[in-house]
């Protein structure tokens, strides 16, 4: 069904996708200590992503979905962004019956066919845009892929489907594409990526949790700024705890907004985690649909100014089984500009105080504004 105001999301699906089975344990360490009568999903499940998948389907924002099929990526795509040692490191993984390739990231039977299929996925919502089909698509895929650097895997991601995606729009002839990443952690795999190239903007808004051992060397700090040509083209944003709502939308208007306004892309990348969000158990941030919501809007208007509309967002984490399916609505009602929100908030809101947000972020934009090039003076 056609949306009433004529616009839609193309949302990119693959059932196959559920079959990446990531297991039982304490949390995500797969670990049975033998004392627990009860043992929790691996936080990044197929629940998650089915109540995304359902609330698509027959929340009230279904009326302006369009859906597509997903498909798996080719071996050849996968090399635009990843070493073929890494890739062969992965199919001998998957050949052998799986292994643990870092802390917390299980690769099972059916996680390689399963990575394959959110790689391709993502390629395919990429490839619409493109080829002039939609202004928006939404690649709602598992398992995430923002932590996977060109080398390695890295917090639950084996493909960087985000990189892919952007180095596809760089092959088809985008002059410049900017990636707003607003996971909860860094997306250092898509950083590491793209960190000499003057290309690729990359801005990340994380909790500050910096490194967490040898699959993620990259602390998030502001001063990983690229490097030769890409110096000054990886801006990290690292907010403190609790920066809630108010915080993360001061930080969109200060930093995220001028950047782009000076860079000027012609396709913009949303990597969405409801991992910041209220009540997550994979992160220590406080925003709630209203937050998701606005910045929805405001990525929504960037896009009108600068890349003619033209928007992926690519689905990474987001732990809560239940508050991120709503929280991700309220992200795709903000980009389609609807006049009122389709659902109310379920969960109490988490009381922010966003002042301590407020001198980080104005500390960040004035080291940004002294340090980085393209940035003086704005």
């Amino acid at each position: 069904m056609a949306a009433p105001s004529g616009e839609c999301i193309n949302v990119f699906w693959h059932d196959g996708m559920l079959s990446h089975d990531t297991g039982k344990g304490v949390f995500d360490t797969g670990i049975d200590p033998g004392f627990l009568d009860v043992l929790e999903n691996h936080p990044e499940n197929c629940d998650r992503v089915r109540n995304m998948l359902s609330i698509l389907k027959r929340g009230p924002i279904s009326p302006y979905v369009s859906w597509h099929p997903g498909r798996p990526a080719l071996f050849s795509e996968l090399l635009s962004f990843h070493t073929q040692d890494y890739i062969n490191e992965l199919v001998e993984a998957d050949k052998a019956g799986g292994k643990m390739v870092c802390s917390g990231t299980f690769l099972n039977p059916g996680s390689w066919d399963a990575s394959l299929l959110a790689a391709g996925t993502t390629l395919s919502a990429m490839k619409h845009i493109l080829d002039g089909h939609g202004k928006f698509s939404y690649s709602l895929v598992r398992p995430p892929g923002h932590h996977a650097q060109p080398t390695q895997a890295d917090g639950y991601c084996f493909l960087n489907n985000a990189g892919l995606a952007v180095q596809l729009a760089l092959n088809s002839g985008c002059r410049k594409v900017v990636v707003i990443d607003i996971d909860v952690h860094y997306g250092n795999g898509t950083a590491e990526g793209f960190y000499q190239s003057n290309k690729v903007l990359t801005i990340s808004l994380h909790m500050n949790h910096g490194s967490w051992g040898p699959s993620h060397p990259q602390n998030g700090s502001i001063d990983e700024l690229g490097e030769a040509e890409g110096f000054g083209y990886n801006l990290n944003i690292p907010l403190p705890n609790g920066t809630g709502d108010k915080g993360y939308t001061y930080a969109m208007t200060s930093l995220v907004v001028p950047a782009i306004q000076k860079f000027e892309p012609d396709m913009i990348v949303l990597v969405v985690g409801q991992d910041s969000s209220a009540f997550d158990p994979n992160g220590r941030q406080c925003l709630t649909m209203e937050g998701y919501r606005e910045i929805g809007r405001i990525v929504r208007d960037l896009a009108d100014r600068y890349s003619d509309g033209r928007l992926l967002i690519v689905q990474e984490g987001g732990y809560h089984i239940t508050y991120s399916a709503y929280c991700l609505h309220a992200t795709l009602e903000g980009v389609l500009n609807l006049p009122l929100p389709q659902l109310s908030d379920p969960i109490a809101y988490y009381p922010e105080n966003e002042a301590f947000a407020v001198k980080v972020i104005e500390s960040i934009k004035q080291y940004q504004k002294e340090t980085i090039p393209f940035l003086k003076g704005t």
